[in-house]
């Protein structure tokens, strides 16, 4: 607490020297690891990630006029100011006060307001960008809570957490609300399963015996400014169709992997089983979709994909359904591991983290060479599991360690990855460091950092 609390003295002082003026008060959102369910939230599935102790932190002073100002304390990032009744985000440029707007608008819209009034806001985040430990996200979050208290209105934690995950959308990512439910529902000391429809947070324990290591690539990936992302949510909602068609459901109404499970009323191994059945392994072309579905090509990029998938020549559906149903069974197994708690614990929840990751490496595809080179040196020197955390194609991976080899594991990692490279490791202690569950975001009032 002491770290955040130099923080935020620190913080109070380049916004009275920015704005001339002191802040009211301070808002702070997570970042988080997903430690396993990778890619199955925006498929309907649980999820089992913790907050991590790095996060956004957010100066706030509301003003009499309606100008939106928003500064950074990183130099790389702008300044930015905007009218607070005119907000415009612009989904070609994932810049980053667009998700600090689109916290804004969606706290905006949830209550019909107009007329609002303005502020002043500096932004203070030490989670590293790109890294796939949900930066962004605890932007958007950070944004939603300071416009609340900003308005004087209350919602519920779970509120918030629907709000801000549809809202982070306006900048054009099909994103499923794992990072914002965590951002708002994390706790102190447990990870949390993370169930959908309707929202829902449960405690789970993790083992004593062992830690949490995060290691960066430092290979960056942008979800926004990518269509990686994009195209595997349409490829899962298209084998969600393909297999509702071919099952004889309403198929036009589904969207998501579960519905199909959901209306089918069967087990996620008979999916695995019906997804043998039905789809096959080569890629389909968009006119093949449309010959199974019995639509054009019209209704295809119009009713059914994103409009940044809309030129995609090859689905993947066979792999990207077989990836989903077997992750989401992965993340049920981990819980009830967690909960039984057996003598090789360590070693069963390690078995499901290495099966995660070669899912997300060879049926999903969402890895990359340096994630997997770094994958194996954290199993090489005492991981009992590691794998790639976040959306992939770079960022971070999250290896579970033996308590008693995290000394010499930080060590040798350290050196065989980033000092035997020309990696730029701006800070190790962003690069590679242990971490434990920490909690969900708060207000500060300025009184209380004093």
């Amino acid at each position: 607490m002491s770290v955040l609390f130099d923080r935020l003295l620190k913080l109070k002082e380049m916004f009275n020297s920015k704005f001339g003026s002191i802040p009211k008060f301070y808002v702070r959102a997570p970042g988080r690891v997903n430690i396993i369910g990778e890619h199955i939230d925006y498929c309907g599935y649980s999820v089992l990630p913790m907050a991590v102790e790095q996060d956004m932190l957010i100066a706030v002073e509301p003003v009499k006029t309606q100008t939106l100002q928003l500064a950074n304390t990183n130099p790389l990032y702008p300044d930015f100011s905007t009218s607070a009744n005119n907000i415009q985000i612009d989904k070609t440029k994932p810049l980053w006060h667009n998700y600090f707007l689109c916290g804004f608008k969606g706290i905006q819209e949830h209550f019909g307001l107009s007329n609002l009034t303005g502020m002043n806001c500096l932004v203070d985040g030490n989670i590293p960008p790109s890294s796939g430990l949900s930066s962004s996200s605890a932007l958007v979050c950070c944004a939603g809570l300071v416009t609340l208290t900003v308005l004087g209105m209350n919602l519920s934690k779970v509120e918030l957490a629907e709000i801000c995950a549809k809202s982070e959308r306006y900048i054009g990512t099909e994103g499923g609300g794992m990072d914002q439910s965590i951002s708002f529902l994390a706790e102190e000391g447990t990870a949390k399963l993370i169930e959908f429809s309707p929202l829902r947070a449960t405690d789970v324990k993790l083992p004593s015996g062992a830690v949490f290591v995060i290691a960066n690539s430092c290979v960056e990936m942008n979800k926004a400014a990518t269509s990686h992302f994009n195209i595997r949510v349409m490829e899962c909602r298209l084998a969600a169709k393909l297999l509702a068609k071919y099952r004889g459901l309403q198929w036009d109404e589904v969207l998501r992997l579960e519905e199909v499970q959901a209306k089918l009323g069967v087990s996620l191994e008979e999916m695995l089983w019906i997804t043998e059945d039905a789809l096959h392994p080569e890629p389909y072309s968009p006119e093949e979709v449309c010959r199974c579905l019995g639509i054009s090509l019209q209704e295809l990029r119009t009713q059914i994909l994103s409009p940044n998938t809309q030129d995609v020549l090859i689905f993947k559906l066979y792999q990207r359904a077989k990836h989903v149903y077997s992750e989401a069974t992965r993340v049920l197994q981990f819980k009830k591991i967690c909960e039984e708690a057996p003598d090789n614990t360590v070693q069963l929840l390690g078995e499901l983290m290495n099966q995660s990751h070669a899912s997300c490496r060879d049926l999903y595809e969402c890895s990359c060479p340096e994630l997997d080179q770094l994958v194996d040196i954290c199993r090489k020197f005492g991981a009992q599991g590691s794998r790639l955390t976040g959306a992939g194609w770079g960022g971070c991976t999250v290896s579970l360690v033996p308590a008693d080899k995290l000394t010499s594991f930080l060590a040798n990692v350290l050196e065989a990855y980033y000092q035997r490279s020309d990696r730029n490791v701006t800070s190790e202690k962003q690069s590679l460091f242990a971490t434990k569950p920490g909690g969900g975001a708060l207000v500060f009032l300025e009184a209380q950092t004093m």
